[in-house]
């Protein structure tokens, strides 16, 4: 199924089912986020861009 296909099954959507696949792909996308956190984490990118911010400066202290 191509992306002009599912947008055009979404425009047709009654409001109650576009809101449910509102909230669904809202809940996906936080869900892809923390799988993403979750494997940046384990790979120590994290660690390392925090470094990189650091040493160029591009930090700040917390109030």
């Amino acid at each position: 199924m191509s992306v002009q296909e599912i947008e055009s099954a979404i425009v047709k959507l009654p409001p109650e089912q576009l809101a449910a696949l509102g909230e669904w792909f809202d809940e996906y996308r936080a869900d892809e986020w923390d799988r993403q956190i979750e494997a940046n984490a384990k790979a120590g990118r994290l660690v390392a861009e925090a470094q990189a911010d650091i040493a160029a400066g591009r930090t700040r202290p917390l109030p």
